[in-house]
């Protein structure tokens, strides 16, 4: 997964150079090539990412509940 993700990633960088030198030298598809390189990365490449970022529930520290809250508080009180 993580080897899929570098080179998707490096895939947009590829993508987005070409993009740009599009743009550049005046082409009439480069808006289009921009436009499906970021649907490419928002609708492909983020999502996998944030699947394998948070697939093992390391995302369990972040959430508050009301424990975390009262030991925010508590620790507050004592500063």
């Amino acid at each position: 997964m993580k080897l899929t993700l570098k080179i998707m990633f490096i895939v947009f960088l590829i993508w987005m150079v070409i993009g740009i030198y599009l743009l550049n030298t005046d082409h009439e598809k480069a808006q289009i090539v921009m436009g499906l390189g970021i649907f490419y990365f928002s609708f492909l490449v983020m999502p996998i990412f944030i699947y394998h970022r948070y697939k093992d529930g390391k995302y369990k520290k972040y959430i508050l509940n009301d424990q975390k809250l009262r030991d925010a508080f508590n620790q507050r009180g004592k500063d």
